[in-house]
């Protein structure tokens, strides 16, 4: 049984390091896409770098609850056995704890960008550029093959966090930065690499209830690939990771 006092240190922490991760990576994306900016037409190597160092702040905001920041890491956990974090035995009502802080992050800290790059977002003429700084999309939209890129990046990023558990150091932060920079560089492309739920879904709601000018459609259609196909890669990897 896990604390009142614990479950809100979890929540608060997961929260914190999931907003400060999604205010950091739509941010970096919103600078490259959107009209006017210092950053305008950086490119995928920037958005990449600019996502793996918000992880890297994710992560030490969130060292309390063992900073997760992604439902499918912590769904990873469950299935491999492991602790949540210290004190934190994985069950279904942490698990729900975790996902809620994680998905209520990611719409403060996409909310956050949106605050930072109003003015550009009113500037920017391009719908699907606004839509781009808080959901994915796919380079080719074929829903099927897009679920399986984002399972296998999730995979690997699940897999080797629960590696990373095996072998503890104070460099386990940036070296989950540049796995996550590493994913985008190589799997990235097909989808834009949400792999997490959180990120995507939240940031899409958001995007749905903001006033802004000129705004696309959401793309609920295909607002199911990022959720399913993170999920089942890292429920995959909580699998083989507890197998071996």
């Amino acid at each position: 049984m896990v604390s009142a006092a614990a479950v809100g240190t979890v929540f608060w922490s997961e929260f914190t390091g999931t907003a400060l991760l999604l205010l950091l990576g739509t941010g970096v994306v919103a600078n490259v896409l959107l009209a006017g900016t210092k950053g305008r037409d950086g490119g995928w190597l920037l958005i990449n770098f600019g996502w793996g160092l918000a992880v890297f702040a994710g992560v030490y905001a969130s060292a309390a609850s063992g900073a997760h920041l992604n439902p499918a890491v912590t769904l990873g956990l469950w299935i491999a056995g492991e602790d949540f974090a210290d004190g934190v035995p994985p069950s279904a009502g942490a698990f729900a704890v975790y996902v809620s802080a994680q998905l209520l992050g990611a719409v403060v800290g996409a909310l956050l960008t949106f605050v930072a790059y109003k003015k550009h977002f009113d500037a920017e003429q391009d719908p699907a550029g606004k839509l781009a700084v808080f959901a994915t999309g796919p380079a080719i939209r074929s829903p099927g093959w897009n679920a399986a890129t984002e399972g296998l990046g999730t995979f690997v990023l699940v897999y080797v966090v629960l590696l990373l558990g095996r072998t503890p150091s104070g460099l386990g932060p940036l070296a989950v930065a540049l796995l996550v920079v590493g994913i985008g560089a190589s799997l990235g492309g097909p989808t834009g690499y949400a792999i997490n739920p959180a990120r995507d879904l939240g940031p899409r709601v958001l995007h749905a209830l903001l006033p802004l000018r000129g705004k696309a459609p959401s793309d609920w259609d295909y607002a199911w690939v990022p959720v399913v196909g993170p999920l089942l890669g890292g429920a995959v990897a909580g699998v083989l990771y507890h197998l071996a």
